[in-house]
């Protein structure tokens, strides 16, 4: 028998017991619906967590730090036998080690950790807090989506974001203080000069080269007035990994121009270089999270511990796996409830199509052309359950992410999208849906195929 005639019988067939086919296909178009909707809603929640964290810049991040900060702190330099055979010599995490790691290839930005603890100033009321410094990188990292106020004008700009907790503290009507001046008081450190050099004075400016020669530091109180111009409702991380959070958030290259006595530079004061400026650590950027692993590798052979979070994205991947498996479980339930359906309207079709079954082996149709007859009933109601199931679930998608962020408006929080269809969910569910109803139809079709055309013939 053609596959036209076949394509036209079961057309038919479906047309006859209109109500009861429908009412099956409805079921499937349920189970795949189910499916779809509690999908889209793993999916949609894996790509709003890679989204926000690509954003915050950890996955795409690298912790450089002296190998001695990872074995311990204080515990001074080690010498090139303690770094193993197969490690370079430590070396020190200062300005000239920056300057190196930024001409590494599919690096984007480096800079260092600055957070202090210090007091400030408003309407000449003293209040403790702590300062960190924002790399111009923060405007993109999603922390200060829905702010109050503006990003800083400028990577130098004389301003600074509040964190809303602290100016709570400042004033119950956070918004009005925007635009108003508080004063930063800080400790910052300046260069003395070397011993037994009397004509030479280090300045706060002096580089490197010059502060290599300095004998220490002394610490100097100073004041800085600060324009506010931002309330962020979080506590955004300045730095690395959470790290550099703070209440008061400046510009980094402002809290550089600081020059401010950290408790890194008074542990390095003991050093056998105590006038070089080091760094605690210094958080490295790459292009992409996909370039993470060489720029690491680059960075260890140059004598530097590394640390990234690019392995925490397989512990991730595997959690949502999990999540996604748990869910797609849970919503083939109901496809195979479903499926249960399609055999029931399929041996009833058997018992009422008995004398049809006869006629069409009697005039020359195969067990074979039978089988395929069932198969295809079975697998037409599948594509067009697939098919409504797609567009039920997608409907139940986009009514998630209505009533979601509505919600949010509510609570005064951005919006987010909680469910995804991609087209890969669409066309796997339309697969999965067909390949379940032709599974149900195993049974009807071998029992169709195997009816004595003698005996279908004399059923009345």
């Amino acid at each position: 028998m053609k596959f036209r005639d076949l394509a036209e019988l079961a057309w038919r067939n479906l047309r006859e017991a209109l109500l009861r086919n429908s009412l099956t296909t409805l079921g499937v178009g349920v189970g795949v619906a189910s499916l779809v909707a509690m999908l889209s809603l793993g999916v949609g929640l894996q790509e709003m967590a890679n989204q926000r964290i690509s954003r915050s810049g950890l996955f795409d991040a690298i912790l450089v730090a002296p190998r001695t900060n990872f074995r311990g702190f204080g515990r001074g330099p080690q010498n090139n036998a303690n770094n193993g055979p197969d490690l370079p010599p430590a070396v020190p995490v200062d300005e000239n080690a920056r300057k190196t790691l930024e001409q590494l290839l599919d690096v984007v930005e480096v800079y260092p950790e600055i957070r202090f603890p210090t007091e400030v100033r408003y309407l000449g009321v003293p209040y403790s807090t702590v300062v960190a410094g924002v790399p111009p990188s923060g405007r993109t990292s999603g922390s200060y989506d829905g702010m109050k106020g503006n990003f800083f004008s400028g990577p130098s700009a004389d301003e600074t974001i509040l964190q809303i907790e602290f100016a709570k503290q400042l004033s119950p009507q956070t918004s009005s203080l925007i635009g108003k001046d508080l004063v930063l008081r800080y400790a910052e450190r300046q260069e003395l000069p070397a011993q037994g050099d009397t004509n030479s004075k280090a300045s706060p400016g002096a580089d490197d080269a010059d502060s290599s020669l300095s004998s220490g530091f002394s610490v100097v109180p100073k004041e800085e007035k600060l324009r506010i111009v931002g309330i962020v409702e979080t506590e955004p991380a300045a730095g690395f990994g959470g790290l550099g959070r703070g209440r008061v958030l400046i510009p980094l290259q402002v809290a550089e121009k600081l020059r401010v006595a950290q408790a890194n530079d008074f542990r390095t004061m003991l050093g056998a270089r105590p006038g070089k400026i080091t760094y605690q650590s210094l958080t490295v950027r790459v292009k992409s999270p996909s370039q993470v692993k060489d720029v690491e590798d680059s960075i260890k052979s140059m004598g530097f511990e590394t640390f990234s979070l690019i392995d925490a994205t397989n512990n991730l991947r595997l959690l949502f796996a999990v999540f996604d498996l748990l869910l797609g479980i849970f919503g083939s339930l109901a496809l195979v409830v479903a499926s249960l359906g399609i055999i029931n309207t399929l041996v009833m079709a058997i018992l009422e199509r008995r004398r049809e079954i006869g006629v069409l082996k009697a005039l020359g149709a195969t067990d074979g052309d039978i089988r395929k007859l069932f198969f295809m009933e079975a697998g037409a109601m599948g594509l067009l359950g697939g098919f409504l199931g797609v567009l039920i679930g997608w409907t139940i998608g986009m009514g998630m992410n209505f009533a979601t962020s509505i919600y949010l408006r509510r609570q005064a929080l951005p919006s987010i999208t909680v469910s995804s269809v991609p087209w890969w969910m669409v066309a796997s569910a339309i697969s999965f849906s067909i390949i379940v109803s032709l599974a149900a139809g195993l049974y009807p079709a071998s029992r169709a195929a195997r009816l004595n055309p003698v005996e279908a013939l004399r059923y009345e």
